[in-house]
């Protein structure tokens, strides 16, 4: 699986977007009109090209940390250097397949992206202004969403991200749920991060 900031190719890290492992065309996205954006999503994920950020897996620290790094802006799009994909559009934060963060930024918004004809992922933002901590430090205001996607009867694919103000993703969890009992399949946390304009990380 590829780490990329663009779900499922995300949201972000692909590795643990495997939510978004259909094929869909941009047009496929639920895009119904709803409360549109005012600039609360956008400060959930800063994009702009030179945009960095890493992240340790299941825990482990390793030389190489999963950086990912926003090369350019293409056809409204801003391209990471595995392939993702993002834009803040006026209804939310979303790649080619999917929101992943939807206005209005609030507990209990929910929504659905049709990826593929056989997949169906369901949304829903759990908590809003949450502390959340990672490797690089500690975060106020932060937003959890869970994403959802049934492989067959008995099994769920549960992926749940934080996103903090100003910074990004913060953590990642994918789980599988079976008989409403959870196992994890992988996280990521947040070691270091660089935006602009303003820079801000914990290992400089």
């Amino acid at each position: 699986m590829k780490l990329s900031f663009g779900v499922g190719g995300g949201a972000v890290l692909a590795a643990a977007l495997v939510l978004g492992s259909g094929c869909a065309s941009r047009q496929q996205v639920d895009s119904a009109p709803r409360a549109r954006v005012t600039g609360d999503v956008s400060q959930y994920y800063p994009l702009a090209v030179g945009n960095r950020w890493t992240y340790r897996v299941n825990g482990q620290e390793r030389e190489q940390p999963e950086a990912i790094e926003i090369l350019k802006e293409e056809d409204g799009y801003f391209h990471d250097n595995r392939g993702g994909q993002l834009t803040v559009d006026a209804y939310g934060l979303r790649d080619p397949k999917r929101y992943l963060l939807r206005a209005p930024v609030e507990v209990g918004n929910s929504w659905t992206n049709v990826v593929s004809v056989s997949s169906t992922e369901r949304y829903r933002i759990l908590e809003v202004g949450v502390r959340c901590e990672a490797p690089a430090g500690t975060f106020d205001n932060c937003v959890r969403v869970e994403g959802r996607n049934r492989i067959n009867a008995d099994t769920t694919l549960v992926n749940t991200q934080t996103f903090a103000p100003g910074v990004g993703l913060v953590r990642i969890h994918v789980d599988l749920e079976t008989k409403g009992q959870r196992v994890p399949q992988m996280w990521l946390e947040l070691t270091s991060w660089k935006v602009r304009p303003q820079v801000s990380s914990s290992e400089g």
